[in-house]
């Protein structure tokens, strides 16, 4: 378990809900499957956001499992729309879009206030003060619990933090893929949460003889292998795999049991260099 915020406890391994389909028709019902296997299996975090389909990804979780259990954490991001309709997607963290994004996510979620809010990513075009402000007076008003960001550097994130209390970082980061190891490390310092999406290497992990071989002496699958890294590698890491389909599900689910001995984390430690 990880208390984000300090007081907000979710068990370490969540699940990104990006990935499942939300149009009308057998896909759909699909995800909600998948959606309420997942609460099933334990998890208590589950992370969307607006960019998934325009809200719909909130609006088929909320589908899916409302009234939500207790101890159910759904988090979602805002700052990023769309030029019109059909059109481009594009960072924009304006004031007005960011509270129009949670005013809307608030109904398609069906709650009153969101208890993890994450800047989607940091819009160059609005200074970030004023996003984050928003954010603070958002948490103010009662309509946010705690504030979050996403793809983020160290001094962003220092930036940030004097302005508002920031509570979690959502980065790319994974076995093979370590560039944001200093964002981690300020992260861990600051006990702050650190959820890296992209948890799993897509198509790589298995590719390596080195993570292979661990998982074949370890009895798991190179998945599993790479999520149990991570649970390792730092106390503040709460990876987010998602997907589409119940047995990949499980099978991520269950990394929480993959214990790696210390020769094994120093093999597997080696095939990426920190940046």
């Amino acid at each position: 378990m990880f208390a984000i915020g300090g007081d907000l406890h979710v068990r370490r391994l969540g699940f990104g809900a990006m990935h499942l389909p939300a149009e009308p028709g057998p896909a759909r019902e699909g995800s909600v499957a998948v959606a309420r296997r997942a609460v099933e299996l334990g998890v208590t975090l589950i992370d969307t956001a607006y960019l998934y389909g325009g809200g719909a990804n909130e609006e088929l979780l909320a589908e899916a499992l409302y009234p939500y259990p207790e101890g159910l954490l759904i988090t979602t991001k805002v700052g990023v729309a769309r030029t019109g309709p059909g059109g481009e997607w594009k960072l924009d963290g304006r004031p007005a879009v960011l509270r129009e994004q949670v005013e809307c996510a608030l109904r398609r979620l069906r709650v009153e206030r969101i208890e993890l809010l994450q800047l989607h990513r940091i819009d160059p075009k609005t200074p970030l003060a004023d996003q984050v402000g928003t954010l603070r007076d958002l948490r103010d008003e009662g309509k946010v619990g705690r504030i979050g960001l996403s793809e983020v550097s160290v001094d962003e994130l220092r930036q940030a933090r004097e302005i508002v209390d920031i509570v979690s970082v959502q980065n790319r980061y994974n076995l093979l893929d370590r560039e944001h190891e200093p964002v981690l490390a300020a992260c861990e310092a600051a006990g702050i949460a650190f959820l890296p999406w992209r948890p799993v290497a897509w198509g790589e992990s298995g590719a390596r003889a080195e993570i292979a071989a661990v998982a074949a002496e370890v009895g798991a699958t190179p998945t599993q292998v790479a999520l149990a890294w991570l649970l390792g590698h730092s106390p503040v890491v709460l990876p987010i795999p998602g997907t589409a389909r119940i047995d990949h599900l499980e099978e991520n689910v269950a990394a929480e049991d993959v214990r790696l001995t210390p020769a094994q984390r120093a093999r597997l430690d080696a095939l990426a260099v920190p940046a």
